[in-house]
């Protein structure tokens, strides 16, 4: 991995080059580099971009590092060398967390032993004193000191350790001492023999024409096959669900009548459920649709029947013990819920005319504002069409002025194609003596093409010839003659050896033996699952009759509240104030109605005076009429909103 880094950040020194010398736009370069990248992987890719766009975006810091250890190195260095400063300064600062010493390590061993050690050496030593004051000038002091100065201090002394390794490796290379030169010997010279002249490059041989591909529909399958197959799963479906509903229905015809004290019970059951819910009858949201066609209300699973049956138990539990608590002597709260409806009742009479009452006012009131809304749109209207004849009258002009200069601009054109008449002549000649010189060579290319072409295809047919008589020899058919007999053992003297006929005789009384047993355990297990459907048959009768029990209940309720509305209603008509109201509405409507009759009939003459004025001018004017009429009834209403007394 260490050497993938050493080449990212070679390619990373690559790229910032290129930007300082071309200076172009960051995101140009990040293209262009994306371009170049596509062979190395993702996280490579990442890491390279994340380092030049770096160095870029931090350019005003790492330049008080790079320009600073120039201007005191300068005879030392090269102006080739500054991105590699750049980008090391960059990832010292920046990076180290993430590459880790081994890594930059590697990185500072490829670019130059003695270069970077005095980069280090020039960072570190000034780390604290001036460049963190030059750091402060562009950044918060207490934003620098957290995230950059401080994890640069806690890796200072790694960074030492690496500097001395360096430092040795440069005193080792120097007390190194250079080995002599040797000097050359001279040798006898040798006459070589010549190379045979190579062998001559066969010609290309024309490659055919590349067949036309396989259409898509030969490997597809056809759309009906998967048609018919939906079709039958879907009729598999309504046929196991008819089957259901004819299982579930098919004993109705049995149902035995309840005693005379189950009867009683349960009508009493009845009663006193309607006595506890009629009170909030009048927010009660109506009886239960009637499924009785359809033979059950709702398609239940073996679990579900056999919790509703639980519940239908308990209530009839409890009514039970009720009833017998009354019996004892206690008391029913019946007083107590008529008292609670009658002063319901009484409630709802007092509110209800006052909530129309509010409702036609309000209404009033929006009529009288829809009313001084259209005065002032009809003021609006006279300024709009004046300042629509002005803008027509100058568009006019404006029209007669573009004519002149296209006019203008015609003649010129006209005089500058005579002048260019001659030297498209000449053009002309020379592309038509061009194309006949194509020709001819296209021709004799052709020729040739064919002719090997023709070799090529009898080579082909001599092939072919000969690959079809090979085909047709193995075709042939091997006549073989067997012998077997089915009764005969095979005669290899084992115990309990048969023929094929007598095993065949025995594995078919095996599967008549198995087939037998199977019949038995179909037969037990239907019997049984008719048992239990005869007993869930049973519970569901249980169900539908407390089901239709409290369906009765709920159309009792509801009925009840319809007369309550219809009562509550006519208090409400018979209101002198709310009729009052209503008449005061309905001239407010109709005074708005001959408002808009008079406006209809002012605009169409308007409309016929001022439509060949202002045809070429129709979308931009309109625009304008709106956006003003907009703000003008905003203005409006925030008026009536502020002083409401002023319209009443």
């Amino acid at each position: 991995m260490s050497s993938s880094y050493v080449s990212l950040v070679k390619e990373g020194i690559v790229l910032l080059d290129k930007f300082r010398t071309d200076k172009r736009c960051l995101d140009d370069l990040i293209e262009d580099a994306l371009k170049d990248l596509q062979k190395i992987d993702t996280l490579q890719r990442k890491f390279v971009l994340d380092v030049v766009s770096g160095c870029i975006e931090y350019k005003k810091l790492l330049d008080v590092v790079v320009n600073a250890f120039y201007g005191q190195k300068w005879k030392q260095l090269s102006r080739g060398d500054r991105s590699q400063y750049v980008i090391i300064c960059y990832l010292i600062t920046f990076a180290l967390d993430e590459l880790g010493l081994q890594h930059f390590r590697n990185i500072i061993i490829s670019l130059g032993i003695k270069k970077m050690h005095t980069f280090l050496n020039f960072f570190f030593s000034n780390l604290t004193s001036w460049i963190q004051e030059e750091w402060n000038g562009i950044y918060e002091a207490a934003f620098v000191e957290k995230h950059w100065i401080g994890p640069l201090l806690r890796w200072h002394p790694d960074i030492n350790i690496l500097m001395d390794q360096l430092a040795a490796t440069i005193s080792q290379g120097s007390q190194v001492k250079k080995a002599p030169v040797k000097t050359t010997e001279p040798r006898e010279f040798s006459l070589t023999k010549p190379k045979p002249r190579p062998l001559p490059l066969p010609e290309l041989i024309p490659q055919q024409e590349k067949c036309k591909p396989v259409p898509n529909s030969t490997y597809r399958a056809p759309k009906e096959m998967q048609i018919i197959g939906e079709i039958k799963e879907k009729n598999h479906q309504k046929a196991e669900e008819l089957l259901y509903e004819a299982n579930m229905t098919q004993f109705r015809c049995v149902n035995p009548q309840k005693s005379g004290h189950t009867q009683r019970v349960i009508a009493q059951i009845e009663e006193d459920l309607d006595s506890k819910l009629q009170f909030n009858s009048f927010y009660s949201s109506g009886p239960p649709p009637n499924n009785e066609a359809n033979g059950c209300s709702v398609k239940l699973n073996n679990a579900a029947i056999l919790r509703r049956e639980a519940l239908y138990d308990r209530q009839v539990k409890k009514e039970l013990q009720r009833i017998q608590q009354l019996l004892e002597g206690a008391r029913e709260p019946s007083s107590f819920l008529q008292w609670q409806r009658e002063m319901l009742q009484r409630d709802l009479q007092e509110k209800l005319p006052m909530t129309a009452r509010k409702r036609l006012e309000a209404r009033i009131s929006d009529e009288e504002v829809a009313l001084a809304r259209k005065q002032v749109t009809e003021r609006n209207q006279k300024a709009a069409q004046l300042k629509k004849e002005e803008t027509a009258q100058l568009m006019q002009r404006y029209a007669e002025k573009r004519l002149q200069e296209e006019k203008e601009m015609r003649d010129l054109v006209r005089q500058v194609a005579e002048a260019h008449k001659n030297s498209k002549a000449v053009k002309e000649k020379i592309q038509k003596l061009k194309q006949s010189i194509v020709k001819e060579v296209s021709e004799q290319s052709q020729d040739l093409l064919r002719q090997a072409l023709e070799e090529e295809q009898a080579k082909l047919h001599r092939r072919f010839e000969i690959i079809h008589e090979i085909h047709t020899i193995e075709s042939l058919p091997h006549i073989r003659v067997n012998h077997f007999d089915d009764t005969e053992t095979a005669g290899h003297e084992v115990l309990a050896e048969m023929s094929l006929v007598e095993l065949k005789e025995r594995l078919a009384l095996l599967r008549a033996a198995r087939r037998m047993e199977e019949e038995e355990r179909r037969s037990h297990i239907q019997g049984e699952k008719e048992k239990k459907k005869k007993v869930l048959l049973g519970r569901l009768d249980t169900i539908e009759f407390h089901r239709r029990a409290l369906a009765k209940a709920a159309a009792i309720r509801k009925e009840e509240k319809k007369a309550k509305q219809d009562f509550l209603q006519q208090v409400v008509a018979k209101d002198e104030t709310v009729l009052a109201l209503q008449r005061k509405l309905e001239e407010k409507k109709q005074e708005h109605q001959r408002w808009k009759q008079t406006e209809s009939s002012k605009a169409e003459p308007c409309k016929q005076t001022t439509a060949h004025t202002v045809g070429h001018t129709g979308k931009h004017s309109q625009s304008l009429k709106e956006e003003s009429w907009e703000e003008l009834e905003q203005s409006l209403m925030r008026c009536i909103q502020d002083a409401p007394g002023v319209i009443s």
